[in-house]
Formats: C-alpha cells, structure tokens, sequence
C-alpha cells in the first residue's frame, strides 16, 4: 500500500512530534510513503488564505492534486485541516469544469495538470477503511486496557460531510471510536468532539479561544476520561499549548493530556513513548502512561 504523504505545515514545525510518531505507525502497517512536500507541494492554505483569496488557494491545492497524480499514487494526510481544505477545493475543482480548466492555466507554467482524479484520505480514514480495524487489531502489542479517551475530531474532518464523502462512507462518523476501541481504549462521548477547539480564534479573541480550550477539556476530564485524542495538528496545538492559560483563566485545575492519533496507535504497537515524542507536550501525558503500564 502507498500513498502520495501530505503531512502537511503543523507537524514538522508546531507540533514536530507528530511527523515522526505518524511515519512510524505508517511503516509498522506496511504504508509506503512517498512525501508531496519534498517535490515541491506547499501549505494548503489552512482555510485561512481561502477567506482571502479562494482561487489562489484552490490553484495551490490542485498544484499538489497534480503532483500526486503524476506519481500514479492516492493522497493521505495527517491533520484534519489538510483534509477538509483539500476536500473542499476538490468539490469545486470536480464539480466545475470551467473552473478548473481555470486553474490549469495557472498550472500550465510548471507542465502541470489536474486531471480530477485526485481524492485525499486522512490516515484515520486509511486505518478503517483500507487496513481494516480487524486487521488494526493485530498490530496492538501493549493493549491500551482501562484506558478512557475523549475523541476529539475538530471541524475540518467532520464538515462539510458532503465534500468529505460521509454519505459514500458512513463509517468515517464514528472512525475515530472505532479505532480506539480497536487498540483496546474506552471512547468517552462528550458533547465537544465535533465542536471548533477554538484555534481560528486565537489572533483576534484570545479569550474566547482560551474559554473553548477550557469548556473541552474540563467537559472530558468530568466524564472520567483520562486524555483526549485529536487527529488534528491544530487542535493539539490550541488544547495542550494553551491549557495553561484555560486553567488560570477559570481557576480550574484541568490537566487532561491531549495524544495525537498516530501518538496513541504508536503505543498500541508498543512502542517507546519517547520515540513518539510523547514528553514534548505542555501537559504532561505521565499519568496515561503509567496507567497503560499497570494494565499491561
């Protein structure tokens, strides 16, 4: 199994724990990887540049839709930004043709072209759908046996579920449970884990943004989870970075743990929590640790 890599901006500068964590659960399912941003692909633009400017942004989108397909190979990322941007300029690439013979004439510089044929996966998605969670199942080592997990999907990978295929694939609702259950965690539901952790707000409202960080997480740790898990850059980055800052806001002693998903499969398969980078994290994830060690 191979795909085209988009690990995307977050991962190899915010949160550079998650790169490594990723390639290593990738090599242990037998995932080759061929890495877009090496031969040139730039940042999606993260939402951000398409309020500005959506058909630059759309055009730097197809640029890296041309590439992949130059190589013959799918499209898999590891934040959950990538993808609902991705999948987003996509719809209006696919559903266009006017339009995206548009965009090829900006391409047209570099000799290339966006043929359509594009369709960019999480690595989430890539586990249940083409691994399989039977077959996840096989790969756990160090069972994750008393362990209970708040998933936290964010907004980019859950909405608009039109553009991410949700009718086509209805498992993709409920994926992020089903995988922890697989490695053997209890999902805990809360009411926040589709909800916005407040990210896109930090630059203009900081304290409302801070307030989101402390109604997730404080909600989680209420309902007896012990950390939460994010299959996005973004929202790790705003729900660890900035839980300091939600806990004197409120005067709350919050102190839940949030794992990257490649983090939490990586210690499935058994390996060294150092090797998935799981000391670089403003809060500490030694409590979840020493609970899977006591199970196991």
């Amino acid at each position: 199994m191979k795909f085209a890599f988009f690990p995307g901006c977050v991962s190899r500068g915010g949160c550079p724990e998650l790169y490594p964590a990723a390639k290593k659960v990738c090599a242990q399912l037998g995932i080759e990887l061929d890495e877009l941003q090496d031969r040139g692909a730039t940042c999606t633009g993260a939402g951000v540049l398409q309020e500005k400017n959506q058909f630059l942004g759309d055009v730097l989108n197809a640029r890296t839709f041309a590439i992949a397909e130059g190589l013959g190979l799918p499209i898999m990322v590891i934040c959950s930004t990538c993808q609902g941007v991705m999948s987003q300029a996509n719809k209006r690439l696919k559903t266009d043709p006017d339009y995206l013979a548009k965009v090829n004439e900006q391409l047209r510089e570099e000799g290339l072209e966006y043929k359509g044929t594009a369709s960019p996966r999480h690595l989430l998605w890539v586990m249940v759908e083409d691994i399989g969670i039977d077959n996840l199942k096989t790969y756990v080592r160090r069972p994750l046996t008393g362990l209970r997990l708040a998933p936290f999907y964010g907004c980019y990978i859950v909405r608009p579920s039109d553009d991410l295929e949700f009718k086509l694939y209805p498992n993709r609702e409920d994926s992020l449970e089903r995988v922890m259950e697989a490695l053997g965690a209890e999902p805990v539901d809360f009411p926040g884990k589709t909800r916005c952790c407040g990210f896109p707000l930090l630059t203009i409202n900081e304290k409302n943004s801070v307030q989101m960080v402390a109604n997730h997480t404080m909600s989680a740790k209420q309902l007896g989870a012990d950390a939460l898990v994010t299959p996005c850059p973004l929202c790790h980055l705003n729900l660890d970075g900035y839980q300091p800052s939600a806990m004197k806001q409120t005067q709350q002693d919050i102190n839940i743990p949030i794992i990257h998903l490649p983090q939490l499969v990586g210690l499935a398969m058994g390996f060294d929590p150092k090797e998935l980078g799981l000391s670089r994290h403003i809060i500490s994830t030694k409590k979840v640790l020493s609970k899977i060690q006591v199970a196991a």
